[in-house]
């Protein structure tokens, strides 16, 4: 064997001892405890209807007192998609078939088609700072050849889409309407169109009960502005979690699972209430290397496993200025705002 031999030999196998590292790591902690999601299921679910049916009886007193629990109400619906979310990857229940079931009743509470999303979810955990295969289920981004390559309207598209103004106060409507009418695509085959449509009848049929029941004013002054503060938060918490300073991007034959996973995600410290509302999702890193770890035992795995340690740390005033991170700056390797690109070509002239 010679050396250049010898060396892919050796480097090969550090790379499989990495990964048996990593897969044994994550198994320690898969596998959920069904009275730990029974509960988690009934209390989100519970909490949630009895802040709701709270603000129903609020009503009387004027329009706006309600408004006073919206708050809590936006976080057990973000609560309650987290609970989708387990379910979508298997971690929640150890049954198929429940989880399925669960997921689609949190989907229609969520406005969400469960199959379609866990399929677009999937095809983003399989590639997650992968430079040649972006657009599915992530927040599109392009690079700054990409950018100065594209015409006046192309960018003024881009710049508008990326605009937190736009992301944050438009991006609800994604999942409010545009989520009605998916069209076939890689993330959606025919299973997906029908759990669309079922998802559609199903809201419709929820909402028809509402109005007749509580009136169509619950369901404007209540439901949809905790609706749309709870997607508002999602949007955020989806957009930091891999749109960061020193994120991680990769062309397709570089890119590497794990490294994606721990250093294309971010670790975002939150209050311990927050964390709560947000199922651990902040410990996103731990969450894209061990999918099938319950949102409850994301943190113990953090805690205990050096390997986690290494992902890069955010707060709430960080990820709110991450907000301005726009393009991916191949040379620099790190993402970058239009200013700066606007500075350095300032610079150069």
């Amino acid at each position: 064997m010679n050396a250049d031999s010898e060396k892919m030999t050796h480097s090969a196998e550090r790379r499989e001892a990495r990964t048996s590292d990593w897969r044994s790591v994550i198994a320690r902690y898969q596998g959920s405890q069904v009275g730990r999601s029974i509960f988690e299921l009934v209390t989100t679910l519970g909490l949630l209807v009895a802040t709701l049916i709270a603000m129903h009886r609020m009503l009387h007193l004027a329009w706006w007192v309600p408004m006073l629990l919206v708050l809590p109400a936006a976080g057990f619906i973000v609560r309650t998609f987290i609970i989708m979310h387990d379910c979508s990857h298997g971690s929640f229940f150890p049954w198929p078939k429940v989880n399925d079931a669960v997921g689609f009743v949190t989907g229609i509470l969520t406005l969400t088609p469960y199959a379609a999303w866990r399929r677009e979810h999937a095809l983003h955990h399989a590639s997650s700072g992968d430079l040649d295969r972006r657009g599915n289920g992530d927040v599109t981004t392009i690079t700054v050849r990409e950018y100065l390559a594209m015409g006046t309207w192309g960018r003024f598209r881009y710049r508008l889409f990326r605009n937190p103004a736009v992301l944050l106060g438009l991006g609800p409507l994604h999942m409010i309407v545009l989520q009605r009418f998916r069209t076939r695509s890689k993330a959606t085959g025919t299973r997906q169109l029908w759990n669309v449509w079922m998802t559609n009848i199903a809201i419709a049929g929820l909402i028809t009960t509402l109005i007749l029941s509580a009136g169509a004013e619950s369901l404007l002054v209540i439901y949809l502005p905790a609706y749309y503060v709870a997607t508002m938060a999602g949007v955020w918490l989806f957009y930091v979690q891999h749109q960061f300073e020193d994120a991680y991007w990769e062309s397709h034959e570089k890119w590497d699972y794990a490294t994606a996973a721990v250093q294309g995600s971010s670790y975002l410290r939150l209050p311990r209430v927050l964390q709560w509302f947000t199922g651990n999702i902040g410990l996103h890193h731990v969450h894209h290397l061990g999918p099938k770890i319950p949102n409850y035992r994301l943190q113990r795995a953090h805690d205990e496993n050096p390997i986690f340690h290494a992902a890069p740390v955010m707060t709430i005033r960080q990820g709110v200025r991450a907000l301005g991170l726009t393009l991916y700056d191949e040379q620099q390797r790190q993402m970058i705002r239009f200013r700066d690109l606007r500075q350095r070509r300032d610079k150069r002239n």
